[in-house]
């Protein structure tokens, strides 16, 4: 008689915990399965005592459908931010006007105008886009500082030799 009152207490117990494993499970699972199918799948499993809920725990998505849309969302500002973004410097990153030649907070050189026609340059351009001109600028020329003092040296000797 005792035995049959554990027994059945234990059946109670198994069925409850079963019921609020697929409770627990369900609810859970709504929050974060978009699909039917695999939301009562997860619910069914679920409902199998206490290795339903725990095994659903393990396998579940990592986040809710609330978490992943705003994860979405976030990301669409930052892109949309990326692309309206106007033209900066590539010094300090200040915002600066399409014609502007040099940044007005470090004072980088953002652009040269074009020795022929005068249209701004990118500095990695090499030619102009709109003359065809050679953007290239020409080294200036380096004086030859040893025949200059060679030069200096000899007229020194003979001006202290007279």
């Amino acid at each position: 008689m005792i035995l049959r009152v554990v027994e059945e207490v234990l059946l109670t117990l198994l069925i409850v915990a079963g019921a609020c494993g697929g409770i627990w499970t369900h609810r859970d699972a709504r929050r974060r399965i978009e699909d039917p199918f695999f939301l009562w799948t997860a619910t069914l499993l679920g409902l199998v005592p206490v290795l339903g809920p725990l095994l659903y725990a393990l396998l579940r998505p990592p986040e809710t459908l609330h978490d992943v849309q705003i994860r979405r969302l976030e990301l669409r500002e930052l892109e949309v931010g990326l692309t309206e973004r106007g033209p900066f410097c590539h010094a300090c990153g200040s915002a600066v006007k399409a014609d502007f030649r040099l940044c007005p907070v470090c004072t980088t050189r953002l652009k040269k105008p074009c020795s022929s026609c005068g249209g701004l340059l990118q500095p990695n351009w090499l030619s102009c886009p709109w003359c065809a001109e050679p953007a290239l600028e020409i080294p200036p020329v380096q004086a030859d500082l040893d025949a200059a003092l060679t030069a200096e040296t000899a007229a020194a000797a003979a001006a202290g030799g007279n």
